[in-house]
């Protein structure tokens, strides 16, 4: 064992195993590109079958309703209680069905569904405030009409809670067309430049951006089926920029209602409106990271500032109760 470590530290011994390796690592570093196969074909065979899949799998949850409408046909109970309350009258306006289609719920089934919940919500929020008050052990103290107020609160809060979801759900869609809208714009540029007619093209992005946004492909696709069949093709387009509400898809809009009417070309406008559509998603990602500094600061205080107070000053603690 002694030998065998008297040898370890033999000089000639230690330049001969470092030569050899650097031999060997030489050796395949020059071999290895000359043994290794090419494999971008499979690769990209790989990656277009899995593209197609992920494509497959987005249009099945865009046809089932995935950001569509809630039922093809109302409910039997939701259609009776809007008719015999006439709840069409009351509560539907335009602006009812402008809100709904740019949530992404269209037809007759989501403005039914919607109308009926305006009307059940608000007792079920009353009943469950209710029985939370009146049946819990910590409320039995106070007053019954400052319960029942609060349970009348409860009930008024619910007959605003589906424009509430609505509104949310306008928010969460209109952000999710934002972000991949640039990209379909270049996407409708590269079509438009290669001589392809704006139905074509519409129809081409609208397949393709579905992998990034559903609900900007709905669109796209609602646009393609509306420029087929309306006489005036401004329609379509004004349709659009309604759907969405977004400023950067209006904009577009006009600049194909011009380019109809007047017959100017879109390849410069659609560059430059898809520049500016990207510098308003640069420009709300950099406002969201402006406001994380003071959304952090009350997390920072209650969890940060306690275990570092306590890190710092336990041991001297511990030190002062020792003496």
């Amino acid at each position: 064992m002694s030998e065998l470590l008297i040898s370890l530290y033999d000089p000639s011994l230690v330049v001969g195993l470092l030569a050899a390796v650097a031999t060997i690592a030489s050796v395949l570093t020059v071999a290895m590109p000359f043994l290794s196969s090419d494999r971008l074909a499979a690769r990209m065979k790989y990656v277009a079958s899995e593209r197609e899949k992920i494509r497959a799998r987005e249009r099945a949850r865009l046809h089932e309703g995935g950001g569509g409408a809630l039922r093809r046909t109302p409910k039997a109970y939701m259609q009776q209680v809007v008719d015999r309350l006439n709840l069409r009258k009351l509560l539907e306006t335009s602006e009812t069905k402008d809100k709904l289609r740019m949530a992404g719920l269209r037809g007759q089934p989501a403005l039914v569904a919607f109308l009926f919940s305006r009307v059940a919500v608000p007792p079920i929020a009353f009943l469950l405030v209710a029985a939370y008050l009146f049946l819990s052990d910590a409320y039995s103290d106070q007053p019954a009409m400052l319960r029942l107020a609060i349970a009348v609160g409860g009930g008024y809060f619910g007959f605003y809670l589906p424009n509430l979801y609505v509104t949310n759900r306008i928010k969460r869609r209109q952000q999710e067309i934002m972000r991949a809208f640039p990209d379909a714009l270049d996407l409708l540029l590269i079509c438009l430049e290669s001589g392809v007619s704006i139905e074509q093209a519409f129809r081409k992005v609208s397949h393709e951006i579905g992998v990034q946004s559903v609900a900007l492909a709905e669109e796209l696709s609602l646009t393609t089926a509306e420029l087929s069949y309306l006489q005036d093709r401004r329609v379509a387009y004004e349709n659009l920029g309604k759907r969405t509400g977004l400023p950067g898809v209006r904009a577009v809009v006009t600049a194909l209602i011009q380019a109809e009417r007047y017959g100017t070309p879109l390849g410069q406008a659609m560059r430059v409106m898809a520049q500016e559509n990207r510098d308003m998603r640069m420009a709300e990602a950099e406002k969201k990271a402006a406001a994380l500094p003071p959304k952090l600061t009350v997390p920072m205080i209650a969890f940060f500032l306690p275990v570092l107070f306590i890190v710092i000053l336990g041991p001297a603690a511990i030190q002062l109760m020792a003496l």
